[in-house]
């Protein structure tokens, strides 16, 4: 039995690393047609059919691409930071449930790697752990502007951190548990979470914004400063790192949320794994969305955000959320 469950751990780690680095760009090719829809241009089309190849154009791209090592950076911490945003990225992956369980030939398989007792508080941890690789990213390479992006980007994590603990801190107060498929169980008996927790779901949803550094909370390479932020003197595959990272951070946090606040997979039926996927659709259709139609705004403006308006909020969630369910 220990065999069967190493072989098919194993199995499952390699299917999500293969499945979400090949998703981060297709995304890529979704996003470029969405916003190419939305703005009234063409978008990728020439490289195959209706564009389609230009994701593998991009892939051979990456990984034939020069290595560049500037003289200056310090050499060691710029060569390990895009690898420690990517692997944080899927590291997240662990203790989510990306499905209910199915039966293949008679064993039953589980579409999670680790079921962790603390697994939404794993999740969020260890995706803050990501700030260091565009903070150390930009501190290495000999770019002030790297290095101003760098400090932005750990301005912004840090502080939505708050928001996003503070924010899932009211539901974990209704399940009692922090296990995501004990917040699945939950909403099966209970109803969605989003009714009871309406507030905790929007201050969630755009805390995930500034974790995934999306628009408009895009500050750590702002799109108008033409450079790359903290990824500047990057090229090649270690550039290639740093997206596949936002990407599949991008796809994670829209498992997330539909796994706290929106019933999850439900009782474990088809229906209900096509519905979490349908879910997972939408949040990440909404990250495209919204860089298609909102402006960044300035620090100044997302720091106030954060800590007068958003944080605020959330504290006073959770007190009522208290006072309810002492009363």
């Amino acid at each position: 039995m220990d065999n069967a469950y190493l072989i098919e751990t194993v199995i499952k780690v390699v299917v999500i690393l293969l499945v979400f680095s090949a998703l981060a760009g297709i995304g890529t090719y979704f996003e470029r047609k969405i916003l190419a829809f939305m703005q009234r241009r063409l978008g990728p089309m020439n490289v195959g059919p209706f564009g389609l190849l230009q994701v593998g154009a991009d892939g051979i791209k990456l990984f034939t691409k020069e290595d560049i090592i500037p003289t200056n950076v310090v050499g060691p911490i710029f060569k390990i930071a895009p690898v420690i945003t990517a692997a944080t990225a899927f590291m997240a992956a662990a203790a989510i449930p990306f499905l209910p369980s199915f039966t293949v030939f008679g064993y039953e398989v589980h579409p999670i790697v680790a079921d962790i007792n603390i697994g939404i508080l794993y999740v969020l941890g260890v995706m803050a752990i990501g700030l260091f690789g565009p903070l150390l990213g930009g501190m290495a390479s000999a770019n002030k502007f790297a290095l101003l992006s760098a400090a932005r980007a750990a301005a912004v994590f840090i502080s939505y951190e708050v928001v996003t603990g503070l924010a899932a801190l009211a539901p974990i107060m209704m399940v009692g548990s922090l296990s995501l498929i004990d917040f699945n169980n939950y909403q099966i008996e209970n109803g969605w979470i989003v009714w009871s927790q309406p507030l905790a779901f929007i201050l969630f949803w755009i805390a995930a914004f500034a974790e995934t550094g999306r628009t408009p909370f895009h500050l750590i390479a702002n799109d108008h400063e033409i450079i790359d932020g903290f990824g500047t003197e990057y090229s090649g595959m270690r550039w290639g790192l740093f997206f596949i990272g936002e990407y599949a951070n991008m796809f994670f946090i829209s498992f997330v949320i539909p796994i706290i606040f929106l019933g999850g997979f439900g009782d474990g039926t088809v229906l209900g794994a096509f519905a979490l996927l349908g879910k997972m659709a939408f949040f990440f259709f909404f990250f495209l969305w919204t860089r298609a139609a909102w402006p960044d705004v300035r620090p100044d403006q997302l720091m106030w955000l954060c800590w007068k308006v958003l944080m605020p909020l959330a504290v006073i969630n959770v007190v009522i959320t208290g006072f309810v369910m002492m009363f």
